[in-house]
């Protein structure tokens, strides 16, 4: 009966120690800070007028991409991060250890908007594709594409800080 009682111990010490590392592992990721590298403006089709200007984080290499907006506690709403791509294709994303509700939206090569994924559910591992090929795309708070309005056909224009 020791013996069993010695097991549990053990193993109960092994879970707490095991759960006290992946807390401090989950508490360094989140602590991601927002870098501001670029300003971006999304302007109407039509008019050419500006909807909104955002300071963005841009995501241009294979870990930034895959990673993204991951781990993340919070986005200011002035704030998005803009995925580049080497090349116009169908894109897919997914919100796998992504906290905060995003709307997804894919630009083609010519900056011009050619979908969006609205309301974007955090943690949820289901693909949200693109319908046309994508070369840029944006991730904002969730609801704000509904709030400017934005549709297929207008455009965004980048300026990178030096």
């Amino acid at each position: 009966m020791k013996r069993a009682w010695f097991h549990i111990g053990i193993l109960a010490l092994s879970v707490l120690s095991w759960s006290c590392k992946d807390e401090s592992k989950s508490r360094v990721v989140s602590d991601i800070k927002f870098t501001h590298e670029a300003n971006l403006s999304l302007h109407k089709a039509e008019t050419d007028s500006i909807v909104t200007t955002l300071d963005i984080e841009i995501a241009d290499d294979e870990y930034q991409t895959q990673t993204g907006l991951m781990y993340r506690n919070m986005l200011q709403a002035n704030h998005g991060m803009l995925f580049i791509f080497p090349d116009e294709a169908m894109r897919s994303f997914y919100m796998k250890n992504t906290r905060i509700p995003l709307d997804i939206i894919y630009f083609d090569a010519d900056s011009t908007l050619v979908s969006i994924q609205k309301n974007a559910v955090p943690f949820n591992e289901t693909g949200l594709p693109s319908e046309a090929p994508a070369k840029f795309v944006l991730e904002v708070n969730a609801g704000l594409t509904d709030e400017w309005q934005l549709e297929v056909g207008d455009k965004i224009k980048l300026s990178v800080l030096d």
